[in-house]
C-alpha cells in the first residue's frame, strides 16, 4: 500500500525514534555489559530506556484518533470489525513471537538428547503449557482495542474523566494491594498468577511487567495520546500546535514528578505517575520535533528514523525475529558451541571495542541491520499495516 502523503512527518519520526530505541535497548551484545542509560530501572525510577515503550503507546493514541476519524467516530459494524481484527492480529503476533522464541530455546536444549527428528520437533513446538501469554505486543493490542472502543462508544468530552478515573482507581489498587512491593505479595503478581498461571508469566520477582492489572493505566496512557491527537489534528495553526503540546507536556511532567513523592514512578507496575511523566515528556518531544521538522523544515537528518516510523510494528517484529534467530542459531567454533550473536560480539566486536562499548556497537549494528530491511520498504513507499 502506498504511503499517504498527508501523514504527519514529525509523528512518523517520533514513532521511528521509539521503535529504533526499543530495538537498540533490547539487543545489547551482552546483557551484563550495558551502560546505565540503556538499562531499565531495577524498580522505582526512570531511565531513558524506560521512555521508549510508553512514548510509542502515547503515539499510538494519537494514531488511533487519526485512524478512527474517517469513521466519524460512529460505532458502525465496519469500525468495530476493524478494531477487533487489529487487536486480535497484534495480540496473536505477540504470542507468535513468544512461541517462536520458546521453540528455538527448547530445540537447542533438547539437541543433546539425540531424539528422533519428529519427536525433537514435536516437543520443541508443543510448548503451550509454559508460553508467556502477555508481552509488549499484547499490551499494545489490549490498550489499542479498549481505547478505540471507548472512542466510539463514549462522547469525547468524557474521555478525560475516564482517564482520571482509571488512574485514581489503579492508584487505590496499588495502595491497598501492596502494589509497590517487588515480590509475589504484590496484588499485581497475585492476580496474574491466579488468572494466567505461574508458567505463563514473566519471571521477575513474581512481577509480570505487562500484566493484567497494569493494563488499566496503560489504557489511560493511550487515551491521553488520543486526547492529545484530537486537538492536535483539529488545531490549524502550527505554532498553536507546538505551544499546546509544550504546555501539555510541561503540566503532565510536573504532575508526574510532583505526585511521585507518594506514588513512585515505576515502569514495571506502570504506576500513574509513570503514565503522567512519560506522556508529558512524549508531548514535549513531539512539540520539539514539529518545531524542527515542520516549522523550521530541517528534515534531512530524520530519514533514518522515517524508515522505522512508517512501518513501526513490522520493524519491531522483524527485530524480534532477527534477535531470536541470532541468539539461537549455533555452531561449533574452537570446539565450543556458540551462537551467531555470541560469535559476532565475543569473537569479532568485543576484542576490538571492549565489553561495554562493544556491547553498544553490537546493538547499533543490529539496529542498522533492521533499518536496512526497512529502508527497502521506505524507498518503495510501501506501508505495511498490522
Amino acid at each position: 500500500m502506498k504511503i499517504n502523503s498527508q501523514r504527519l512527518l514529525a509523528l512518523d519520526i517520533l514513532r521511528g525514534i521509539t521503535i529504533a530505541g526499543m530495538i537498540l535497548v533490547n539487543n545489547p551484545g551482552s546483557g551484563k555489559s550495558v551502560y546505565a542509560p540503556l538499562s531499565h530501572a531495577a524498580w522505582h525510577g526512570l531511565t531513558p530506556t524506560d521512555l521508549v515503550f510508553p512514548f510509542f503507546m502515547f503515539i499510538m493514541g494519537i494514531s488511533t484518533y487519526i485512524s478512527l476519524k474517517k469513521y466519524d467516530f460512529k460505532c458502525s459494524r465496519s469500525a468495530i470489525w476493524k478494531i477487533v481484527k487489529r487487536t486480535c492480529v497484534i495480540f496473536a503476533i505477540g504470542l507468535g513471537i513468544a512461541w517462536f522464541s520458546l521453540f528455538c530455546r527448547t530445540w537447542n536444549s533438547l539437541s543433546a538428547e539425540n531424539l528422533p527428528f519428529w519427536s525433537h520437533l514435536g516437543q520443541s513446538a508443543w510448548t503451550f503449557d509454559r508460553i508467556r501469554i502477555l508481552g509488549v505486543m499484547q499490551r499494545l493490542a489490549l490498550s489499542y482495542g479498549f481505547t478505540a472502543i471507548i472512542a466510539l462508544l463514549v462522547k469525547h468530552k468524557y474521555i478525560p474523566y475516564i482517564i482520571v478515573s482509571l488512574l485514581i482507581g489503579y492508584l487505590f489498587i496499588l495502595i491497598f494491594g501492596n502494589g509497590y512491593e517487588y515480590n509475589e505479595t504484590n496484588i499485581l503478581s497475585i492476580v496474574d498468577r491466579a488468572v494466567l498461571g505461574l508458567k505463563h508469566t514473566y519471571k521477575d520477582n513474581g512481577i509480570e511487567p505487562e500484566g493484567l492489572l497494569s493494563t488499566i493505566p496503560a489504557i489511560a496512557h493511550v487515551l491521553i495520546g488520543f486526547s492529545v491527537g484530537k486537538w492536535l489534528m483539529n488545531e490549524k495553526d502550527i505554532k498553536d500546535k507546538i505551544l499546546r503540546l509544550f504546555l501539555t507536556g510541561t503540566v503532565l511532567t510536573f504532575l508526574g514528578f510532583l505526585f511521585s513523592y507518594g506514588c513512585p514512578i515505576n515502569k514495571k507496575i506502570w504506576s500513574p505517575t509513570f503514565v503522567l511523566t512519560t506522556c508529558g515528556l512524549a508531548s514535549s518531544l513531539l512539540a520539539l520535533l514539529i518545531w524542527i521538522i515542520d516549522l523550521k523544515d530541517y528534515k534531512k537528518w530524520c530519514r533514518f528514523f522515517e524508515s522505522f516510523g512508517i512501518n513501526p510494528l513490522f520493524m519491531y517484529v522483524l527485530g524480534a525475529v532477527f534477535s531470536i534467530l541470532l541468539s539461537n542459531i549455533k555452531f561449533t567454533y574452537n570446539e565450543t558451541l556458540i551462537s551467531l550473536q555470541g560469535f559476532a560480539y565475543k569473537v569479532v566486536i568485543q576484542p576490538v571495542f571492549g565489553n561495554y562499548f562493544g556491547s553498544l556497537v553490537y546493538a547499533l549494528l543490529f539496529v542498522s541491520l533492521v533499518w536496512a530491511c526497512g529502508f527497502v520498504l521506505y524507498k518503495k513507499k510501501i506501508y505495511i499495516k498490522i
